[in-house]
């Protein structure tokens, strides 16, 4: 396509840099754009180019803002103004959260659980707890991080976040009289865990390079300054976290990687104990541990890299105790469990469609049916441990989300919420289905699509194709109020799941890593390539998307067949990839070389990442019109990196096809946070797409 008449682009400086690794040196003329003052950005020149690529993005825009606001209306009238979840039953106490008609931010309550009908919502005694909208209306961003209740029910914990910087500030509230503590903490991530007496609880800090780093505690009324570090972990590429068992007798600190943990138990009525190791971490083995009351459950890959689940007793958490309850298989790839008194629910994949697996204390194993063939199901809010029924979450890419509640001695599924869409929905209005398609190595690659009835599927249509393929993430078939405006307006909307992820097993994830992590790029490619020859679409009317990882793929995507697309959406895009993993300042580069390599130490992994990074491999050409999005605050895809990359491809494409940078100035990962705010940027989004494809 040719772009309208619209100022010229910025430009951004060369300035000659470079680095040198195993005898090879790597040019990088756009260096300049990190500030080195990260996280403060102060540089004149890098705000400067920044606030040019927005002024840019928003003249060229401009003249699409009619189509914009008229696809967030869409967007915005499929939601349910005010909207709030089924409540949670914890103790004494029903939890719900709740938006205001037209509110960007929850509203926190919660109600006593013995009151008839309570568990259907709130009664004439329900109490706010928190207040998100007031907490928010003074920022340009707002993030909750943590939000817990003491054992007593006296005192709330919480967090916030109002940069995107992901650095949370943690306060102390008591429920009586709303009335805050002084207790205030700062750079904390993750949810703090109280003790059983409610005078102290744990929390994890960030370091300077915001990596999770220590385990400390607080006692209420102490000034945090003298909080006393419980756990440090001294190894810089793996994190802390920290969490409570399902008995709640225990308090668990969690570290690792991607691919190895390390887990030690303090019994949470004596904080001052010292940290049980449960098993000393070897490389690449992974393992989580919950408590019974009377036994331990572990997930662990010790034997089969799709884990097995194991018990131990009650006086012996460590790994010499363990013994098989469910082994590991080829078949059934278990995900994730948690504990409840008499029974424990398992998350499992079998042959890529989620399962829930239910084991009594006799050790025999049922599932739950669902009602549909094709579906993604995960275990919800579950706080009673005392408890027979199970609260699930559910979908499918025809099926909005559905809450139900499962009651294992009915063996019946009760519908507890069904997503509302205000504008209007008819599921059988559109079509879903499932194919595999052949990569290039022989490998059939999952897809899943859907569109709407009588959408002809001759190669006239246009594809909206979705990918991400890292860190064992599944992309699983689920259902979106914003993906109806593309899919009534023609497209077809289809997930790649690539290799890379873990939708057919562990093993697939790790045929899309370290060396074999091309496979991720190729799988994405040739699934196009597959539905152009099925005539599910044609070259060049493919519209791809994928944010921070998945940015990567779009970019490898486009350096290796910029002629299949038509439009290209990169949201923070992890692009310069060779850079980042050499640079170990940044919080997220140790942590991450299990995932890509180690370049510094690897001249082979130096190479392949050289050789698959989209910053490092962009080559004088013609490129598809694309819309890159970046986040200043970002810790995790930091904002040079798609600076970068736009500024090193503008010099470089042949082409008059838009190339698009927005950078949230005060935003991070995730962009805007309100979720109308959020949702505008989608319908930007879309309206580029559809512009660039001519539509």
């Amino acid at each position: 396509m040719s772009s309208p008449d619209h100022p010229a682009p910025p430009v951004a400086d060369v300035r000659p840099a470079s680095v040198t690794h195993h005898g090879i040196t790597v040019e990088d003329p756009y260096r300049w754009l990190k500030d080195e003052s990260y996280p403060t950005v102060d540089d004149a020149d890098v705000l400067a180019y920044l606030e040019a690529e927005n002024a840019y993005f928003e003249a060229v825009m401009a003249p699409h803002e009619p189509r914009v606001e008229k696809i967030f209306e869409e967007i915005k009238a499929r939601q349910q103004p005010d909207d709030a979840n089924v409540p949670v039953m914890d103790g004494d106490y029903y939890y719900q959260w709740r938006f205001e008609e037209g509110g960007q931010y929850r509203i926190w309550s919660r109600w006593p659980s013995g009151r008839d009908g309570a568990e259907n919502g709130p009664t004439s005694d329900a109490q706010v707890i928190l207040d998100e909208p007031a907490l928010a209306k003074d920022v340009e961003y707002f993030r909750l991080g943590a939000l817990s209740v003491s054992n007593d029910d006296a005192l709330l914990a919480y967090s916030t976040d109002t940069s995107g910087a992901e650095r949370f500030t943690l306060r102390i509230k008591r429920l009586a009289d709303g009335e805050h503590a002084d207790d205030v903490i700062e750079n904390t991530t993750g949810s703090p865990v109280w003790t059983t007496d409610d005078t102290a609880f744990f929390y994890t800090v960030v370091d300077d390079q915001w990596r999770p780093y220590q385990v400390r505690l607080h006692v209420l009324g102490d000034s945090p300054a003298d909080d006393v570090a419980i756990y440090e972990e001294e190894d810089s590429g793996f994190f802390v976290g920290i969490s409570r068992t399902a008995s709640k007798d225990y308090i668990v600190i969690s570290t690792g990687d991607h691919v190895t943990s390390e887990v030690r138990l303090i019994p949470a009525h004596d904080p001052g104990a010292a940290p049980l190791l449960v098993a000393a971490r070897r490389t690449e083995h992974e393992y989580a541990i919950d408590h019974q009351r009377d036994r331990f459950v572990i997930k662990t890959n010790d034997t089969h890299k799709n884990a097995r689940l194991a018990t131990a007793p009650n006086d012996d958490p460590t790994e010499s105790a363990w013994e098989t309850l469910v082994a590991g298989s080829d078949e059934h790839y278990i995900r994730d469990f948690e504990v409840f008194a008499d029974f424990i629910a398992v998350e499992e994949r079998v042959e890529g469609l989620d399962q829930i697996r239910l084991i009594d204390r006799a050790g025999t194993s049922s599932y739950v049916e669902f009602p549909e063939s094709a579906y993604t199901v995960g275990i919800g809010a579950n706080e009673e441990f005392e408890t027979r029924t199970l609260r699930l979450g559910y979908t499918s890419m025809v099926t909005p989300s559905t809450v139900f509640d499962y009651d294992l001695d009915a063996d019946s599924l009760r519908t507890r919420k069904v997503q509302k869409i205000p504008s209007g929905y008819d599921g059988g209005a559109y079509v879903t289905e499932r194919r595999m398609a052949p990569a290039r190595d022989g490998v059939r690659v999952p897809v899943s699509l859907v569109y709407r009835q009588g959408t002809p599927l001759d190669g006239s249509a246009p594809l909206y194709l979705y990918g991400y393929g890292a860190y064992g993430s599944a992309m699983t078939p689920a259902f979106s109020t914003t993906r109806l405006s593309l899919l009534d307006r023609g497209f077809v909307y289809a997930i790649a799941h690539i290799r890379g992820g873990d939708e057919l097993g562990y093993h697939w994830y790790e045929a899309g890593k370290l060396e074999r992590r091309t496979n991720t790029f190729n799988d994405f490619v040739d699934v196009a390539r597959f539905l152009i020859a099925e005539k599910v679409t044609a070259g060049g009317r493919i519209a791809i998307a994928g944010g921070s990882a998945g940015g990567e793929l779009m970019g490898a995507a486009v350096n290796q067949a910029p002629e299949l697309w038509g439009a290209v959406a990169a949201h923070v895009p992890f692009v310069d990839v060779l850079n980042t993993m050499l640079d170990t300042s940044l919080p997220l580069t140790p942590i991450e070389w299990p995932e890509w390599g180690n370049p510094i130490e690897d001249k082979a992994a130096f190479e392949l990442i050289r050789s698959y990074s989209p910053y490092d491999q962009l080559e004088p050409g013609a490129y598809p019109p694309m819309l890159v999005t970046a986040g200043l605050n970002d810790p995790r895809v930091t904002y040079w990196e798609p600076a970068k990359y736009v500024a090193k491809l503008r010099t470089l494409k042949t082409d008059a096809n838009p190339l698009l940078l927005k950078t949230n100035m005060g935003a991070g990962h995730g962009g805007k946070s309100g979720r109308f705010d959020s949702l505008y940027e989608v319908a930007e989004e879309y309206a580029f797409i559809l512009w660039a494809l001519g539509l």
